[in-house]
């Protein structure tokens, strides 16, 4: 039994991790089919209960590296996407996958402008394809695309009729990112209490708000969160990985068991393969997430760490930094030289940070290791050089 089934046992929320399917659908990306497997083994050894690995029908690269990660054998449930069509569903199962996403839009908006048809033909192409998945004994996961802009009444007409086939569980879908956390808690509250279905949240970031709508679905009651590595995704992205998980840790108090440690390499590689930097700030694994540079909080995280940060960096593969500039105090200048094996006098850290203003200043940034000891070796000479200098004017 893999962990995805003993998930569904227990009453934890499960993640479902789309990096590689709608990770890769961000504009310009693509992953080789040996980035592709590394991501794959490497959310696997995170613990993350279920993987969307690709569109099948795709055919080609795509159909053969989601036959070889289903050949791994792992730990880890294995979906692929699907519009309401079998011959797509026949594609993936025709890979051994043990899940299929089954999707089709449910808005007014996309079933008159994309599909060009009605409310009936998506009722029945959803249910004909959930039958015939269903019969083939996998997992069903019935996608409504563009949830958030559907009519409520029919979002749950359709849900119950994807239950009545044999769906397992509804993803709703932002597509276009624009719930906010109140108004998505007030939609999948009613929705449960009309179907009582498992829910997953799959939510984007077009302002901002898809790990905050992801987990005021998880609060209404929604059981399962879509996520991707660094937030990829369409335009915006969708909900992050290291984002979501960590909020469940330290903010719902829920521990999913996923490695965490594993995050800043995993955001790292992720990164990389998708030509998308890693920003400083990003949350949860940036750089600048455990930098501390103002003179109040560097003193504070010295004293007790608590004080400036929720966790620990290396919680998610981090080290704490002292950034030495223009608004760092003594005490940050005086811990920063006994990484270099020089113990500071209080008169020195003054002296020295009085400095360091001034060229903080001057070069419009914080300060690098070997500029801070030129200013140290500097300073030692002038204070040695000083009374020289002072004699000699007195002497003339």
């Amino acid at each position: 039994m893999n962990r995805f089934l003993k998930a569904l046992e227990s009453d934890l929320p499960i993640l479902v991790d789309t990096t590689l399917r709608d990770g890769e659908q961000t504009a310009g990306v693509v992953f080789s089919n040996r980035e592709k497997l590394r991501i794959f083994k490497m959310l696997d050894n995170l613990g993350i209960h279920q993987v969307e690995a690709g569109i099948p029908v795709m055919g080609g690269d795509e159909k053969a590296v989601i036959k070889e990660m289903v050949s791994y054998n792992l730990d880890i449930s294995i979906m692929a996407w699907n519009r309401a069509n079998i011959e797509d569903i026949k594609q993936s199962l025709e890979c051994g996958v043990d899940s299929v996403a089954i999707s089709i839009s449910t808005s007014d908006i996309h079933i008159a402008h994309k599909l060009g048809t009605s409310r009936e033909w998506v009722l029945d192409n959803m249910t004909r394809a959930v039958d015939f998945a269903k019969k083939e004994g996998v997992y069903i996961s019935v996608n409504a695309e563009d949830a958030s802009r559907s009519d409520q009444d029919f979002l749950i007409e359709f849900a119950r009729q994807a239950k009545q086939a044999g769906a397992d569980r509804l993803r709703f879908c932002d597509t276009i990112g624009v719930l906010e956390p109140f108004r998505t808690y007030d939609q999948i509250k009613r929705l449960i209490g009309e179907i009582n279905m498992d829910i997953e949240m799959h939510t984007h970031n077009d302002f901002g708000m898809a790990t905050a709508n992801a987990l005021a679905g998880l609060r209404a009651g929604a059981r399962f969160i879509g996520v991707t590595v660094n937030g990829l995704g369409e335009r915006a992205g969708n909900a992050a990985l290291e984002e979501v998980a960590m909020a469940l840790k330290h903010l719902f108090g829920v521990n999913l068991g996923v490695n965490t440690k594993d995050f800043r390499n995993l955001c790292e590689y992720v990164a990389r393969a998708s030509g998308r930097q890693l920003y400083p700030n990003k949350p949860i694994v940036g750089t600048n997430t455990f930098a501390h540079e103002s003179g109040i909080h560097a003193d504070g995280v010295l004293k007790n760490p608590l004080t400036y940060e929720v966790f620990s960096p290396d919680d998610v593969g981090l080290e704490r930094q002292i950034v030495i500039g223009k608004h760092s105090g003594s005490a940050s200048i005086k811990m920063k030289f006994v990484e270099y094996g020089i113990d500071l006098s209080d008169e020195e850290a003054r002296d020295l940070l009085e400095i360091v203003r001034e060229v903080t200043v001057d070069v419009k940034r914080a300060l690098f290791d070997k500029e801070l000891i030129y200013i140290y070796e500097d300073y030692l000479y002038d204070k040695k050089t000083a009374p020289e200098i002072a004699a000699r004017k007195e002497k003339s």
